[in-house]
């Protein structure tokens, strides 16, 4: 919801607050508001753990263990129920991209002119505060988790496997079909990462859009659609947080599978 009333035409209004703090040009372009929020929701999700874990009184837990004790224990239920078989990595991995995508999600809740007008008092003139509605975001995470289920892919397999994976899947052990099975499988890893991160940025990229366009309306009328669409949003902030994690599992379990289940 908008702090201020915006003293722009509504086009310049939202090209404004869609424009990232950027230093370089081209490829070599930086998104200085994305990383700074993204460390700085990065470092929220250690403090966060690391006061739940330091005063553990399994007698007495506060309300920060309580809330840790559940998500790891939610976590890993989720983990044992699609993961073929134990793994110690596959739930902290889950459990943080859980609460690392949720957090940098949240701060869409925030007024969309209160920290870009802030900004602008110390000269910062474009600041974008949700770094999952940046694709680069979130494509770097989903290129994150396509190497760690590469990595995953060869452990479980070994390198021979892996490459018969590409040349008798999904159609089978014929050499006539090998062609085909290599474009399918090649399209398949491709298409996993890019879904993954293209489905949080669209979502997040959206409801970053629409409470903009809430912005625009008279201050005095903003309240009642603004307060509902948070609601909204609340949900679809939690629900893509918990979409990214599920799928995470699920790739690395996947790619845990050995050869022969191909």
């Amino acid at each position: 919801m908008s702090a201020v009333t915006p003293r722009l035409n509504p086009v310049e209004y939202i090209q404004h607050h869609l424009t990232n703090l950027t230093v370089g040009t081209g490829f070599w372009s930086f998104h200085i508001d994305t990383l700074f929020f993204g460390w700085v929701t990065a470092f929220a999700v250690m403090g966060i753990a690391w006061l739940g874990v330091r005063h553990m009184d399994p007698d007495h837990p506060g309300a920060v263990q309580n809330m840790v004790e559940y998500l790891i224990e939610f976590v890993q239920e989720q983990v044992r129920s699609i993961f073929p078989t134990e793994n110690a990595f596959v739930g902290p991995l889950a459990l943080a991209a859980f609460m690392w995508i949720f957090l940098m999600n949240s701060l869409d809740l925030l007024p969309v002119d209160l920290l870009p007008k802030l900004a602008s008092f110390i000269g910062v003139h474009h600041l974008r505060i949700v770094p999952t509605a940046d694709p680069y975001t979130t494509l770097g995470l989903a290129f994150g988790v396509f190497v760690l289920t590469l990595y995953q892919n060869v452990r479980s397999k070994g390198i021979t496997g892996y490459i018969k994976m590409f040349l008798f899947h999904p159609f089978g052990k014929s050499f006539v079909l090998v062609p085909f099975n290599i474009v399918m499988t090649v399209v398949e890893e491709i298409a996993k990462p890019l879904s993954l991160g293209l489905r949080l940025f669209g979502n997040m990229f959206a409801g970053e859009l629409v409470f903009l366009l809430i912005a625009l309306l008279p201050w005095w009328t903003q309240w009642l659609p603004g307060s509902v669409w948070a609601v909204f949003e609340m949900l679809v902030i939690t629900l893509q947080a918990f979409i990214f994690m599920m799928l995470t599992i699920v790739y690395l379990a996947m790619a845990s599978e050995p050869a022969d289940a191909h």
